[in-house]
């Protein structure tokens, strides 16, 4: 009997093990379970009372289980389930004094064959529990981090993704529009978020969050890996763009290189990782100003002028570069502003003279004293025309130079005319804005506007 008792126990043993290698729970804390479900199933079958203090042990290389009642040497006893008298103690053994924990073995017969049934749903409810741990714990440490999953099912827009031990859902406002999966296919997720739940982990995984693509250039870039190059902001429109702005640690390495790669090999693999996603990868700058300018990229701005109050900005740009700046449907100056945080409006120097006009003009009419109040915009103006080639500008200097060159023509008649001077005019280079004579087919002078020549006299005049 005790032979074929010593078997079973063993058998326990193995089957305990076993346990232990396919689920990937320790050891000891299967045992510690299995004596807790044990002390359960001895005082459910065998305790006078429910309260009764015992302890299991069970030998972890024999199998073999012994139950043992505590209860502590007390002078008065008030709970026969918890306490012994000093009297009793000494009878089990003289040396228990007051306060002492006595031990007594109170294993019945044939323990472990009644305890096994009872015990059983105990253990399979630890064990399951112990599991759904183990995998938060696991996937707690990625929150924030990639993992790499397989496509299970599709349902109601739903991909089914097997994470090896658990299984998530990436659900249809998740997905990359227009990527589509097949039967086991590897899929690069994010997790976002990992919670406990009585069901076991929840694990929210995504396609579409910025913090993709910021994984994958730590991945496919080693000096952002190493902290040499620094992601500073993205923002993102998942399947269509990204903008992401990097800076460097080391003067010696230039981040935007380094993002693309030896032949852009580094963001191509990141591009078709993302299904062709584009990515505009940007210098991120301390100033506003310059950082709003790089973010518009690949507009071209003439200039930016911010409100550090409203936290908004004005961008100037040439008339062909407005549709380039804005994007197609708001696409590329949405991403700008969720990227530098700024708000930005976009205008062509037309639109923003007219725009700072007409403030001037409503300033003007409020306000008497509006000389004050506009002296930002004007220095902003003067500012854009230094910058700027503008037309209007242009045909003011045009006119001025037409007008001088005519008086310079007058005078110059009028002497010739007076001194009857006969001679041949031609044109010599000159450092200053004169206007100067030169010699027609006609032999008729005519006045012409050349910055780059003066007028003298020929040699042979000199001679005489």
């Amino acid at each position: 009997m005790a032979k074929k008792q010593k078997e079973k126990n063993n058998e326990v043993i193995l089957a305990l093990k076993a346990i232990v290698e396919e689920k990937g729970i320790s050891e000891e804390l299967l045992f510690d379970t299995l004596e807790d479900a044990l002390v359960a199933a001895y005082r459910k079958n065998y305790a006078s009372s429910g309260t009764e203090n015992v302890r299991v042990d069970m030998n972890k290389e024999t199998g073999e289980i012994k139950v043992f009642s505590l209860r502590q040497v007390v002078s008065e006893v008030n709970d026969k389930d918890q306490e012994i008298s000093l009297e009793e103690a000494k009878a089990i053994d003289e040396k228990y004094e007051l306060l002492d924990m006595v031990q007594k073995e109170v294993t019945p017969e044939n323990f472990a064959r009644v305890a096994a049934q009872s015990a059983k749903q105990i253990v399979t409810q630890r064990i399951r529990e112990a599991e759904r741990n183990i995998v938060y714990d696991e996937f707690h440490e990625k929150e924030f981090d990639i993992v790499i999953g397989h496509m299970q099912r599709k349902d109601k827009g739903n991909l089914y993704i097997d994470l090896g031990k658990t299984e998530t859902i990436l659900p249809p406002s998740e997905q990359i529009m227009g990527e589509e999966y097949e039967f086991n296919e590897k899929i690069v997720l994010y997790v976002v978020e990992v919670k406990q739940n009585p069901k076991g982990p929840m694990i929210l995984v995504s396609r579409t969050h910025p913090g993709l693509v910021k994984r994958l250039f730590e991945k496919e870039v080693p000096e952002i890996y190493d902290g040499i190059v620094e992601i500073n902001a993205i923002s993102r429109e998942a399947g269509s763009r990204t903008k992401i702005a990097v800076s460097s640690n080391d003067p010696e390495v230039e981040p935007m290189g380094a993002c693309v790669g030896p032949r852009g090999i580094r963001v191509q693999n990141i591009v078709n990782e993302l299904g062709n996603e584009k990515i505009d990868i940007i210098k991120w700058s301390e100033d506003p100003a310059e950082l709003i300018e790089n973010a518009l990229s690949p507009a071209k701005v003439i200039n930016v002028i911010i409100d550090e109050d409203t936290k908004s900005s004005k961008v100037i740009v040439d008339d062909n570069q407005l549709s380039l700046a804005i994007g197609k449907e708001g696409q590329n100056v949405r991403l700008a502003a969720k990227l530098t945080g700024w708000k930005i409006d976009i205008k062509n120097e037309e639109q923003y003279e007219k725009e700072l006009q007409d403030a001037l003009e409503k300033e003007a009419k409020e306000d008497p004293n509006v000389e004050k109040a506009i002296d930002s915009d004007l220095e902003n103006l003067e500012k854009l025309e230094d910058e700027a080639d503008i037309e209007g500008v242009i045909e003011d200097v045009d006119a001025l130079k037409d007008a001088k060159l005519e008086e310079e023509t007058l005078k110059e008649e009028e002497v010739l005319e007076s001194q009857n001077i006969e001679r041949d005019i031609e044109l010599v280079p000159k450092d200053d804005d004169e206007y100067k004579f030169k010699e027609t087919d006609e032999t008729e002078t005519e006045i012409v506007a050349d910055e780059d020549y003066e007028y003298k006299v020929p040699e042979e005049e000199k001679e005489d």
